[in-house]
Order: structure tokens, then sequence, then C-alpha cells
């Protein structure tokens, strides 16, 4: 195959794995909590002989996660809460601790505050967190802390990886820290809120609308290289 194809395939794949994203990215505009992914090219080069001849190819297997903040909704829920700034919940998953900007949760029938999925809410010690059977008022402050009758019971967790290119996301809103995470000190919570999704439905059908022409024009390229190739294989035949 010609050298010119290997490359419009690498970047065709790569341009794929980008409309992909986009995609699941407008299917979670309303997502409470969601953060937009993007995909990220790089480029590396491929040996083609012993005389250090090369030849550029495209990468896009890299991931980027928007980390920025998204509106907050107010919905007056007891148990809804929102970080406003930096900074993730923690909930224990079978698959261990994940972090989350999804803040919606209840209490089962244990006491656990738990999201919808079922997983428990972790304090900064990284342990559920137990609404007191019979509690008539449940206060969330600004700090995190958490008061049942206006006495102190536990403090929601907020925490931060050192380094957030180890973030890896997984389904729906939750992700895996890939290592060691550092509860903020002085993190700010909103109790009755929740974090929207921060997905720019406008700005993704823009993306998608460039992504798909550059992939008809790689396209229409390889269609051209077909059949560069098979009138120099029928010339060569007469």
């Amino acid at each position: 195959m010609d050298n010119a194809i290997y490359a419009a395939l690498t970047r065709q794949s790569g341009l794929m794995r980008e409309m992909r994203t986009i995609a699941n990215n407008m299917a979670n505009t309303n997502t409470t909590g969601f953060r937009r992914e993007g995909v990220i090219f790089s480029e590396y080069m491929v040996p083609l002989d012993r005389h250090g001849d090369t030849l550029s190819m495209a990468n896009g297997r890299g991931r980027m996660v928007d980390l920025g903040q998204a509106g907050l909704t107010q919905t007056n829920g007891r148990y809804d809460v929102a970080i406003d700034g930096e900074g993730f919940l923690m909930v224990q998953t079978p698959q261990g601790a994940r972090l989350t900007r999804a803040g919606a949760f209840m209490p089962n029938a244990e006491g656990e505050l738990v999201n919808p999925d079922g997983y428990q809410l972790l304090d900064e010690g990284q342990a559920p967190i137990v609404i007191p059977a019979g509690a008539r008022s449940v206060g969330i402050g600004t700090d995190g802390t958490i008061s049942a009758d206006g006495n102190p019971i536990s403090r929601i967790g907020v925490f931060e990886s050192p380094d957030p290119s180890r973030l890896q996301h997984e389904s729906g809103t939750l992700f895996d820290p890939g290592g060691a995470v550092e509860a903020l000190e002085e993190p700010i919570v909103r109790q009755g809120f929740l974090e929207e999704s921060n997905v720019d439905p406008v700005l993704e059908m823009a993306r998608m609308v460039e992504v798909q022409r550059a992939y008809e024009l790689g396209q229409s390229f390889l269609d051209q290289e077909d059949q560069r190739i098979r009138m120099t294989i029928t010339s060569m035949t007469r």
C-alpha cells in the first residue's frame, strides 16, 4: 500500500475517535456534573528503511478532559450538593473509590448518603457518611460540614488530583483518580444546588461540522489515491 494512504488512514482513524467523543459530549449536555472530553492528536515518525527515511503518521488516541466550572442550578434538595470551584466529591464503587462532580445524593436504608447508582458518598477520611436515624433537620455548611439537628456529624470530602492528566474518565460522570488524591483544605460546597454539564452544545456542533469536513476531505484523498493506483496497474498490464 502507498505510504500516503497509510498516513491518511491514521488521520481518518483519529477523526473517527474525535467524532465519537463529540457525540458523547452532546449526548451528555444535560447530565449533572458531566465533563466534556476532547481528542489530542500527536505526530510520530515511522522508519521506512535502513537509510533513515521516515514517514509522518498521526495519532489521535490522547484524551483531554475539560475540568472547567459549569453553572449551578438551585434544586433546594436537602442532600444535593455542588462544588463551587476546584475539586471532586468521592464515592465508593465496586471498582474502588472514584471522583465525581455529580452531587445528587439521598440516604439509603442504613442512613448512608448514596448517589442514584447506590454508591456511597465519602467524607474527608474516605469513610461513608451516615445520617442519624430520626434526624429532623440536616444542614451542610460551605466547608462541607454536615450537621444533624444542629450537631456536626461529618464533613464531605472534596479532593483533587496532584496530576490532573492522570484522571481516567469512566462511564457517566466518574473518574478513576489514577493514584493518590489530596483533600482540599478550604472547599466551597453549596447545599441545595447541582452543577450542570460543562458541555456547550453550540461549540460541539461547530466542532462536529469541522471534523466531518476534515474526514470527508481525507476520504476524497483516499478515493483519488485508489483510482491512481488502479490506473497505474491497468496501464502497466496492457
